[in-house]
């Protein structure tokens, strides 16, 4: 993809939530009207907006800026913490006059998880003059679906104006107005989310790869298609389709791992890799995560992410 130079100092620009998780770690999922007792209870910065731009400084390296909402409140300060601290710029991050967003995180003993999202501050995210100017600079643009969909177009559609790549992670699964989907270049989206969409403007739930990818590049011009455990896949028009694997671990927590793949892949194309390219460091630090608790803090460092892609192995945790 064509790479520009960012007027404004920052490579990756990420639209998106901020919020706190609760992560419980239970036996196992709880049936309808049931109880289950968990063994074990923390709290987390998070939220895919935050997540994805701590990937994106930390694991991609890359100078980043969040524009995000969060509370007066003490979760809005852990947020904000966690954000700095991994050297993200926050001047375009608003503090609102209500509770920061929070996500409830059910983790059962294979790392699995089952989420519910307080959408809190997350439905204050808005797009002042001054943020749209920070996405004209930038090279990438890297949005998700826990802020409303209106702005997400309007961001899509900054970028498209200014030459900058757009790269819209559809999650969790919304209606994507093709008004929206025609300004994105770099569609991130799951098995299930791809089925939806297919659904969505086709008419259409198929089950199989080839149908998927087919359908959903009639939307956009390169997707990257997730599947757990099985890695992605990646197609874009004109090319065979690349499909890549997760490094070989023994999964401790899946929370991180879909954010840090998101903000790993938006690094690597603002540093002019192809999507292939970008999609193979992004599935290592995804890979890495999965060994860790938590979201924010299972993010690993460029380093680690380095190593982990020239030696096809987990490093060692630092």
């Amino acid at each position: 993809m064509a790479q520009k130079t960012p007027a404004g100092g920052f490579q990756v620009v990420v639209v998106g939530s901020a919020n706190v998780d609760l992560e419980v770690r239970v036996p196992r999922w709880p049936d309808p009207g049931e109880s289950v007792v968990a063994s074990d209870s923390e709290r987390f910065p998070g939220g895919k907006g935050a997540n994805q731009a701590v990937a994106a400084a930390k694991a991609g390296g890359v100078p980043t800026a969040l524009i995000s909402a969060w509370g007066a409140d003490a979760d809005g300060g852990l947020l904000e913490d966690f954000v700095s601290a991994a050297g993200v710029d926050t001047r375009a991050v608003r503090t609102v006059d209500c509770p920061t967003g929070m996500a409830i995180v059910m983790v059962d003993p294979q790392g699995a998880n089952v989420i519910t999202v307080v959408t809190g501050a997350n439905a204050r995210v808005d797009l002042s003059d001054g943020d749209l100017e920070l996405i004209a600079d930038s090279r990438v643009v890297l949005a998700q679906l826990e802020v409303p969909v209106p702005v997400v177009e309007r961001a899509a559609a900054a970028a498209k104006a200014a030459g900058t790549i757009f790269v819209l992670n559809a999650a969790p699964t919304a209606n994507l107005p093709p008004e929206l989907l025609k300004n994105v270049d770099v569609l991130v989206v799951s098995q299930l989310g791809a089925r939806e969409l297919a659904a969505q403007h086709f008419g259409m739930y198929p089950s199989d790869d080839a149908s998927l990818l087919r359908a959903l590049q009639r939307l956009v011009p390169s997707v990257v298609m997730t599947r757990g455990g099985e890695g992605s896949v990646v197609a874009q028009a004109g090319q065979d389709t690349e499909v890549v694997r997760v490094l070989p671990v023994e999964p401790v927590d899946h929370t991180g791992a879909g954010d840090t793949f998101n903000g790993v892949l938006a690094a690597r194309l603002s540093d002019g890799a192809t999507v292939g390219e970008a999609t193979r460091a992004a599935t290592a630090a995804a890979s890495i995560a999965l060994t860790r608790p938590g979201a924010g803090p299972s993010i690993p460092t460029a380093r680690e992410v380095a190593l982990a892609l020239a030696t096809g192995q987990i490093p060692p945790a630092a």
